[in-house]
Formats: C-alpha cells, structure tokens, sequence
C-alpha cells in the first residue's frame, strides 16, 4: 500500500510514542519520583522503553496511519506498547534493586503495569482514529487500474484490493492487448498487474516507471529469487546474485538449538494445559488423546505430526469439509481449535527434529502431489524443515492459493534469517489473537487436514500408522 511520508504522519507517530512513554514514566513516578528528573534509573528505563519499542514497530508495523486500518493499529501497536512497558518495568525495578531495596530485589506494583497498559490503549485508539481521520481527509483515495490477461478472473484481487476503500478507488479493469491501455495507464494513479508472467508485464511495469506511476504487481518464482538476491559489483559491471544455499550451516546449528530450547521451554510452562485438555478428551467419549498424520519435511522425507484429537470419528470413513457448526466436532475440539491448543503436541515434533518453529507449514502427502501435478514450483517448498508458523500462517487466510502460500513459503526459505525466524514467531502471538484469522481458518478448514476415519480412533490412521 502507499506508504506516506509527510511530515504531518512523522510527527503523529513521535506524539504516539512520547505518549505512551509519558503514560509509564508519569503514573510509575507515583512511588518513583526519580523518574520525573534527570536520573540514571530515568534514563535507563526510558532509553529500554523507546529501544524495545522500536525493535517492536520493526516486527508489527509501527503506527502505520494511512496504510492500514484503525482496529489493525490498535492490535499491532498493543503489543507493542506490552513488550515495551514489561522490559522497562523490569528495568525499573532492577535499579530499584541497589538503590532503594538494598540488594533485594521486588517485582513491584504489576497492577500499576496493568493501569498503565490500559492508559496506552487509549492513548492508541484515539490516536488511531484521529491520525487515520486527519490522514484520509487530507489524502483521497488513489485512482486504480487493474491489469489481467483478458479470460482471467481477478474478481477476488478486486475484492481484496475494494477491502481498503480509502486508499484505492478501483475506476477500471483493462486486458493486456486492449486497445487505449496505455492511456488508461496515463488516467491512473496506481497500476495492479494481476498474474501476468515476467515477460508479459515487463514493458507494462517499464512503462509506469517511465510515467511514475504506482506499480502492484503479484509475484512469481523468478521474483522471489531476484527479491533475495545481492547486488555484486564486478569492476564497473553491476550483477544480481542469488546464493543457491541460503542457510549456513552455522546458522543450521543455531536454529536448530533455538528450536530445542522453545519447545522445552512451552512445553514445560503449557504442561498443565496439555494435562488438562487431555484428561478432557478422555473423559469426553473415552477416546484416544492423540492422533499422528503423515505429512512431509524437508527434502521430502516424511514424518508423524501429532496433534490432540478433536472430531469423532467419520461414519464409513467419507471425508467431508468442516464448518464452524460441524456435530463431528466435539465440545473439547471445538475450544481447543478455537485457541489453537490442539497444535501444542507439535512441540514433540520439533524437539524430535521432524520440525521447525518456523518453516513452512507441513502439508499432507497427498495435497503435495495433488499441488506438484498443478504447480510443479510446489515442491521447492521442501528446501526447508517444515515448520509451526512461518510466513504463510502469519499472512496467508483460509482460502489463500496453494501458490500464494508457495510464494510466502518461498520468500521465507530465500530470506533466511534469525532475526526472520523471531519476526515472524512474534507476529504470530498477534494471528493467534485475530478473530478473522482463526475463525476464517476454522469456519472453512478442510477435514483433509484432519482424517479421521473409524480405525484411526482405535489406533492407526488411514496411512497405516499407530496413533500416538
């Protein structure tokens, strides 16, 4: 989306985070009036305020006015505002530690935290509606032109595209091979190009350049290749280079300790969870907890993904979409899909190797070549460990393509990095607490992502395998 640059949104995002700052240091001075003046424990926790907050506008997005919606700042902007105030709270209270506790250290006042988180909130959602209001009274939506090839249906890139009315005014849809393209093109503000190949849009997208126009185009294979390579300069000769190997195997190791230190890590503070919605399905119908399903890793190989049961099993075995008010669904499945507490197993999984935290999610082994036959490129998504969350979890939706997850999958694999992998980690504790994004997922998921058929309740599922 447009990504303004006056100094009027400037301006409001340094006001929104003074705001937020002043919010912690002023109600935190109640019982610390050092904070009110030039004083070490004042500088520190401002300074650990403003540098976490900063990092966080990184991962979510910032207060991005103008870009996206009032309700998508607020959420984004919470957690960042959260993280911010939990660090520099501790740092408040570890120079408190030396200086007024005399080496003992207190975890003071968290209900002064809360106090100040909800004052913030506030803070974000006035700012919001009033930064967002300002912005699209000044800013009228851009005038629009999509391009497809003529046969194409781009009725659901329309659709998504009218979801932000005040940034984009669709005013025409044209065909590649129209007659007067060119000067649709000059009638517009902002061009999206939808499906055409890199040698079908190339002139349109030199032509926009040439005419500065705005330019939205969807990605294909060689774009995600060039989007990860590297500038090399040989003498006066400029070339793109992109690594056929993305992760070191420094960076294997160190992802690999990561990944074994976070499933411990939840795994021991979810133990109660996992024992309780356990003891639940049992004591439900009195069937299994668990259930395994193959699905496919890295380089192909397959595995066992292990989740809690949450469906009876499927009268004759016939396999049948889910809704929201499917009777399959059991009264304990239905909340731990909700909450996601039914992928928590998965945990085992990374911890045996089988998975990542972050990587592409596993698909099952029939949907690979049911996908591979339509889109060969599908299989590349196996270059990495298959993974929790990952890119495609984090932006992708229900009903999003098998290539658009392809493409995330693939931007994912070509832009390795760790700083990557706890970005999108981060981004994914806002998914899980976006009502569209779970209860899309929920209301349309497809039982192939769940088989269960009468003898996989008794122990083994319909690839042969004993249930967990």
């Amino acid at each position: 989306m447009r990504k303004p640059t006056s100094l009027l949104v400037m301006l409001i995002r340094l006001l929104v985070m003074a705001l937020c700052a002043l919010a912690l240091m002023g109600l935190f001075s109640i019982y610390n009036p050092q904070l009110l003046v030039l004083s070490r424990t004042s500088v520190i926790v401002l300074l650990s305020f403003a540098i976490v907050y900063i990092l966080m506008c990184s991962v979510y997005g910032g207060f991005e006015i103008g870009i996206r919606k009032s309700r998508s700042i607020i959420a984004t902007m919470s957690l960042v505002v959260l993280f911010s105030d939990l660090v520099a709270h501790l740092f408040l209270c570890i120079m408190n530690y030396t200086i007024i506790h005399q080496e003992h250290f207190v975890y003071e006042h968290p209900w002064l935290l809360l106090t100040v988180f909800a004052v913030q909130i506030g803070i974000l959602t006035g700012m919001a509606y009033l930064g967002n209001g300002v912005y699209f009274t000044i800013n009228k939506p851009q005038r629009c032109l999509v391009i497809a090839k003529q046969g194409d249906d781009c009725a659901d890139w329309v659709t998504k595209i009218a979801r932000y009315k005040k940034q984009y005014a669709i005013e025409q849809i044209a065909y590649l091979g129209d007659d007067g393209l060119l000067s649709k093109i000059d009638a517009a503000d902002t061009v999206f190009i939808y499906d055409l190949s890199e040698s079908e849009r190339a002139w349109l997208v030199e032509y926009c350049y040439q005419q500065r126009k705005d330019i939205y185009y969807s990605m294909e294979l060689s774009d995600v290749v060039t989007y990860s390579g590297k500038q090399i300069y040989f003498d006066d000769a400029t070339v793109l280079y992109a690594a056929a190997e993305k992760i070191s195997p420094e960076e294997q190791v160190l992802k690999r300790i990561v990944d074994i230190l976070m499933a411990v890590i939840f795994l021991t503070v979810a133990s109660p969870v996992l024992l309780i919605t356990a003891a639940a399905i049992k004591l439900e119908d009195g069937g299994d907890v668990f259930y395994r399903q193959k699905r496919a890793t890295i380089d192909g190989r397959e595995f066992s993904i292990v989740k809690f049961r949450s469906m009876r099993p499927e009268v004759g075995g016939i396999h049948r979409s889910v809704t929201s008010d499917d009777d399959r669904i059991t009264k304990v499945g239905r909340l731990i899909r909700k909450y996601r507490i039914d992928e928590l197993p998965q945990f085992f999984n990374v911890i045996r190797g089988d998975m990542s935290i972050v990587g592409p999610r596993p698909e099952m082994l029939e949907n690979i070549e049911k996908y591979t036959e339509e889109l060969p490129q599908f299989s590349y998504r196996l270059r990495a460990k298959a993974g929790l969350t990952g890119l495609a979890q984090v932006y992708g939706r229900y009903n999003t393509s098998p290539k658009d997850k392809m493409i995330l999958d693939l931007i994912y694999i070509e832009n390795f990095s760790v700083w990557l992998d706890i970005k999108i980690f981060l981004r994914t504790v806002l998914v899980l607490f976006t009502p569209e994004k779970s209860t899309e997922a929920f209301k349309a998921e497809s039982i192939a992502d769940e088989p269960l058929p009468n003898d996989a309740l008794r122990g083994v599922d319909n690839e042969g395998g004993t249930a967990l």
